[in-house]
């Protein structure tokens, strides 16, 4: 089973994340902000990938900084689990609809993290959280799992279901891009020898 533990401790957040890549989208997640918790949940689901949370935060400040972090240690989590990354299908993308929103996630888990992030809101914030925030989510979550991921909603008006089916393409480009592929189970998927070093 490929799973990972990862603590991280700073003077603005303290977070720890527990994942199983070869889960069954089993969650437990407390962040102190619920929408995220509610984002972090789709993500596993929908993955299948096992996740607990737990975070505490500067949050009499704002949401960034445990956002972000919270992002830093999900991908942290998901690179170590991968190990040597042997047999990965690697790439993937989905299309995901929710209602009158269509959006789609493409990911290349390559060892060179970059976002690319084209979503915009209708609203500035969905419960108590700055929809901004997503971006840094994101580009935190990409760069610590060192993939290449590209986020865009293509069309909606609904600020929540913009983002949870952004998320859900993301889970199900994961679901997929981690996968084990049988044809090649034993080789790195990379006419290098090797994804995750240095460039």
């Amino acid at each position: 089973m490929r799973t990972a533990t990862v603590d991280r401790k700073t003077k603005e957040t303290e977070i720890s994340v527990e994942l199983n890549l070869d889960g069954t989208g089993v969650y437990d997640v407390e962040t102190g902000i619920g929408f995220l918790d509610h984002m972090l949940e789709q993500l596993s689901r929908h993955s299948l990938m096992d996740l607990k949370v737990r975070a505490k935060g500067d949050l009499h400040i704002d949401g960034h900084h445990t956002t972000e972090d919270t992002g830093i240690v999900v991908g942290l989590a998901i690179k170590k689990a991968l190990g040597d990354m042997k047999g990965i299908t690697r790439y993937a993308n989905a299309y995901i609809p929710m209602d009158e929103t269509l959006s789609r996630a493409a990911m290349d888990i390559s060892g060179r993290p970059f976002l690319v992030w084209n979503v915009d809101f209708p609203r500035q914030k969905i419960g108590e959280m700055d929809t901004e925030l997503f971006e840094e989510f994101f580009r935190a979550f990409a760069f610590a799992a060192g993939m290449t991921l590209h986020v865009e909603n293509l069309y909606g008006v609904n600020s929540h279901h913009i983002i949870e089916s952004c998320f859900k393409a993301v889970a199900r480009s994961l679901r997929d891009a981690t996968t084990i592929d049988p044809r090649k189970a034993d080789a790195v998927p990379s006419t290098k020898g090797t994804l995750g070093g240095s460039l």
